[in-house]
């Protein structure tokens, strides 16, 4: 399994391991939100903190906003949604 993008990535196995399962239906209830923020970081993004759980993913000029999940430590479904919908939109599919 190989990540397309315009960017050469480096991913490990768990990188790829966690896009594959967020691109995969039905959409996952159980990925970590900070694995998501490694595979993130892996494609090329940057994450600025902002207030509370609040975060911008940025990556060549493109936007995204999230919260960190909390109490708990995974992602809700419509979270990895977003996510799947951002990674198409810079272009990096499984």
């Amino acid at each position: 399994m190989v990540a397309k993008c315009d960017t050469i990535l480096f991913m490990n196995r768990k990188h790829q391991k966690i896009l594959a399962a967020i691109f995969t239906d039905p959409v996952s209830s159980n990925i970590e939100w900070r694995r998501i923020e490694a595979l993130l970081r892996a494609a090329g993004c940057e994450i600025i903190e902002g207030s509370g759980s609040r975060i911008t993913i940025v990556h060549e000029g493109r936007k995204a906003g999230f919260h960190r999940p909390h109490p708990g430590k995974d992602a809700l479904r419509y979270q990895i949604r977003a996510v799947r919908e951002f990674l198409k939109l810079i272009g990096v599919t499984r």
